[in-house]
């Protein structure tokens, strides 16, 4: 996992099991269903298919952020909250400051919708990215950070 001071929240190897198991439903969207190496956490991600092409049995990194500082977008020495500080890490002219971005190949924003509690310990967190969904599923241990209503970032690299 990562450390405190960062804004990632969620991080893991995970290799893809099937793809599109249920039919193809759009051109360039497909559903993955993958399991992690380190926490035995299940995940069910939507993804564009033109901008991150996956086969299955690829591996690839995933982390979840609640921002694109490296930072974790803690108050600065100046008095500048987290909150303006994040405002200009990413934009799309290349003129903001370099985040987590710059670390991983494909980039969605959206928002933790759901959280289900299952058996003992095991809980699923629901996130939508534009209409693309994930859900993540294992030992709640792994996902206390990851809070109902707050933004989200998912970030995968190969």
């Amino acid at each position: 996992m990562a450390s405190t001071s960062s804004s990632i929240v969620f991080d893991d190897i995970f290799t893809t099991d099937a793809i599109d198991e249920d039919g193809k439903k759009f051109d360039r969207v497909s559903r993955l269903y993958a399991r992690s190496k380190n926490y035995d956490m299940d995940l069910t991600l939507d993804y564009n298919t033109e901008l991150f092409p996956l086969a299955n049995g690829d591996s690839f990194t995933m982390a979840l952020a609640s921002s694109l500082s490296r930072d974790g977008g803690a108050p600065t020495a100046d008095g500048e909250d987290g909150e303006d500080k994040d405002r200009d890490v990413w934009r799309p002219d290349g003129k903001g400051r370099r985040g987590l971005e710059e670390d991983y190949d494909y980039v969605m924003y959206g928002k933790v919708y759901k959280f289900d509690t299952g058996s003992s310990d095991i809980v699923t967190a629901y996130a939508s990215f534009g209409g693309l969904l994930l859900s993540i599923t294992g030992s709640y241990r792994h996902l206390t950070n990851v809070v109902l209503g707050n933004p989200m970032y998912v970030l995968l690299r190969k």
